[in-house]
């Protein structure tokens, strides 16, 4: 501690001929519609450049307190070798930056998560690290509505999206008291037996928004026993897409029949379920090999 030197005592080996001298990473800041500052953190490899060209993954969550800490994982450098950046915002309703970040993302002031969201992606064109046509996203759960939500907002911002395990149908969901999950969770999302609650949470949930016109390439993912997303709440949702759209777009719904809200268990059954996201969103961008 007086000398602030560092001794590697221990480092997890990395197969495939990793080096990490080839990637950098940064965080910047994107101007969200009420002035604050929303972090966003990126990564990605050496030698890219910004001139709206390169494909980008934008992951978020924002909700219940919890952070999108910046952290390591094997599997994303496939995605990195192949020149796409990973990005993520660090939106209100997270812990990110303390108990107020998530105050001011939850309850009556829910659709800030949103746009945040949508102020993240929106800087990330404007600074030229990617343009809306190589611009994909991805949230699951909590994070799956706000996917929901933000397509509903600004489908002409994403070339394609994963929507995993989502939280879609918030007032039907938060009316069934039957479900794990409503009651504790009124604090979070707000009663709709409430009648200003009701109306305020009715102008973001993405089930009752979706509108005719065109959505970008989707991915729903769901699984049969999951007990917090109920499988029929994704499958509701993307018939009504289906039913709504305008455009010709991809639009798969997958459903794990041997699994939960968590996906796949099992180190390979869990990367062969990454695997098949990042393969779509890949496709969705022209990346083949």
């Amino acid at each position: 501690m007086e000398s602030g030197k560092r001794t590697l005592l221990k480092q997890t080996e990395v197969l495939g001929g990793y080096d990490p001298t080839q990637y950098e990473s940064e965080r910047i800041h994107a101007k969200a519609s009420d002035g604050t500052m929303v972090p966003i953190s990126l990564v990605y490899k050496q030698g890219m450049k910004r001139d709206g060209s390169s494909p980008l993954y934008l992951y978020g969550y924002g909700s219940y307190g919890a952070s999108s800490n910046a952290t390591f994982s094997i599997p994303r450098l496939s995605l990195l070798d192949r020149g796409v950046v990973y990005a993520i915002g660090h939106i209100r309703g997270g812990g990110d930056l303390g108990e107020q970040w998530r105050e001011d993302g939850k309850m009556m002031r829910k659709k800030n998560t949103f746009t945040d969201f949508i102020a993240c992606a929106e800087h990330l064109v404007k600074e030229k690290y990617t343009s809306p046509q190589r611009l994909v996203i991805d949230g699951r759960s909590a994070g799956g509505l706000l996917i929901g939500a933000v397509l509903n907002m600004r489908p002409d911002l994403f070339k394609a999206a994963h929507v995993g395990v989502p939280f879609v149908d918030v007032i039907n969901t938060m009316l069934d008291e039957s479900v794990p999950l409503t009651v504790a969770e009124f604090v979070e999302w707000g009663n709709p037996k409430k009648k200003d609650e009701y109306d305020y949470m009715k102008t973001y949930s993405p089930y009752d928004n979706i509108e005719a016109k065109a959505y970008p390439d989707m991915l729903v993912t769901t699984s049969l026993n999951d007990s917090q997303v109920m499988y029929w709440e994704p499958a509701k949702y993307v018939a009504k897409i289906r039913s709504k759209r305008t455009d010709q777009n991809v639009l798969v719904m997958r459903c794990n029949m041997g699994a939960g809200h968590g996906g796949a268990s099992g180190r390979y059954d869990a990367y062969r379920e990454t695997a098949l996201i990042y393969a779509f969103l890949l496709n969705s961008l022209g990346i083949t090999k």
